[in-house]
């Protein structure tokens, strides 16, 4: 084997502090220093044959992909993430899950992160806005700071014309019996949130409500009746097999639930106490069948939901449940939200005690159609109105998760609020 002296140094022995690890390269730079060391690239067609040809028990069984998983395990492959909205984003997540996808499909019910973790917080964006729009997210409690983000999106050219382009496509009428393309707004909506800034976008979908005609014009941000709802509701189970089909939209959920998923061990009930990362990761949802939204224009609760139920789950009705309670009934999510409407960021200090919003139980409630004015004011593009970490380590030894499949228990899965990494899009034709 050549000398691998582009590649990053390797893994230091078992116990080193992580913060020693080597920094992961992105997984299209990954492939390419792969295909370089011969050995490297043997190794890594020999494993995709692995895993594309037997199943997992047979493959673990099999001394050659043994070897090939051994040999990668220290390649830059193995470590590789990607970047959201990086040119190649979807090359890289496929590189990414050719690897992963093999290892852990079928065994967890939250996957690891592909994504680079989020280090910037809220008081980033905040002064940003500030600086962007001139207009402080907490200034005056009686205006309607739904309308003041549009206003201030409608200041800025890019955010006008992406914005303007997803309410249009996502409005025209395509025939008597479909409304609209929910593939065309899906795709528009994308590329609004990966190419304009969040200090844009986050007081779109963030900003807070004290009345209902503000809620609903919060809710009606990604234009639900198209990007949103549909005429059946789909099992939660069902429509998250749908996503985890597909690289970019699997890639998108696995980051939520990597920085949205409730910590009990932190002050904010967020990995990391990391608001940015779970409303980053929140935003990246949207423009795919698992698009979240407010399921209503309450002023006094905030509840988020994918488009789906747990009816007709069976005897999977307790996972269709828990996975449904990730967005309905997530204090992270929430307090990350409220955190950004109220204009505020998260104290460390050691005396520093968040309470958890608690909401009383509700009732599923299907937004209706009839409820909802649809006045063309509502999208009125010359003045727009609708509103403004820690990753699991991913490296746990091939020895040790051979044994693990080869007695045949589960592939250990990461302890509440032990999550990785985060946040982008690439647009899917």
């Amino acid at each position: 084997m050549r000398p691998s002296a582009r590649w990053p140094p390797p893994r230091p022995p078992p116990g080193q502090d992580p913060q020693g690890w080597r920094a992961p390269v992105d997984c299209v730079r990954a492939n390419e220093l792969c295909a370089a060391e011969p050995s490297c690239s043997s190794r890594y067609r020999t494993l995709r044959q692995c895993l594309a040809g037997r199943d997992r028990n047979t493959m673990l069984a099999n001394k050659e992909c043994q070897a090939a998983l051994e040999v990668l395990q220290e390649s830059p492959l193995y470590d590789c993430r990607c970047k959201r909205g990086m040119k190649k984003e979807l090359q890289c997540l496929q590189i990414y899950w050719s690897i992963h996808l093999g290892l852990t499909e079928g065994e967890e019910f939250y996957e690891a992160s592909p994504y680079e973790p989020v280090t910037s917080r809220l008081s980033d964006i905040f002064r940003l806005a500030s600086i962007f729009s001139g207009m402080d997210p907490a200034t005056n409690s009686k205006s309607n700071h739904c309308l003041d983000a549009a206003k201030a999106c409608n200041l800025n050219d890019n955010c006008k014309r992406l914005r303007s382009g997803y309410i249009s496509t996502c409005s025209k009428e395509i025939s008597a019996t479909e409304h609209c393309s929910r593939r065309k707004c899906h795709k528009a909506l994308r590329q609004f949130f990966d190419r304009v800034p969040s200090e844009y976008t986050y007081r779109l979908l963030f900003c807070s409500c004290k009345d209902q005609a503000c809620a609903e014009r919060r809710r009606q941000t990604i234009v639900p009746s198209c990007s949103y709802e549909d005429k059946h509701k789909p099992n939660c189970l069902e429509l998250r097999n749908v996503c985890r089909a597909d690289h970019l939209c699997r890639s998108r959920l696995a980051d939520f639930h990597a920085n949205c998923q409730a910590s009990f061990q932190s002050l904010t009930s967020c990995p990391g106490d990391n608001y940015q990362a779970c409303l980053g990761s929140y935003a990246g949802l949207i423009g795919f069948d698992m698009t979240p939204n407010y399921v209503d224009a309450s002023t006094t609760s905030i509840t988020i939901s994918p488009w789906c139920s747990c009816k007709g789950s069976g005897n999977l009705e307790e996972e269709c449940e828990k996975f449904l309670r990730d967005f309905t009934e997530n204090p992270c999510l929430r307090n990350a939200i409220q955190a950004f409407g109220n204009g505020t960021d998260v104290n460390l200090t050691p005396r520093t005690r968040l309470v958890p919003v608690t909401v009383p139980p509700k009732t599923e409630k299907s937004p209706s159609t009839d409820d909802i004015n649809y006045s063309n004011t509502m999208y009125d593009t010359s003045i727009i109105t609708t509103c403004t970490s820690i990753q699991l380590p991913l490296r746990e030894t091939i020895s040790g998760s051979i044994s693990r499949w080869s007695t045949g228990t589960r592939h250990g899965r990461p302890a509440l609020g032990e999550h990785p990494f985060s946040a982008g899009s690439t647009d899917r034709s």
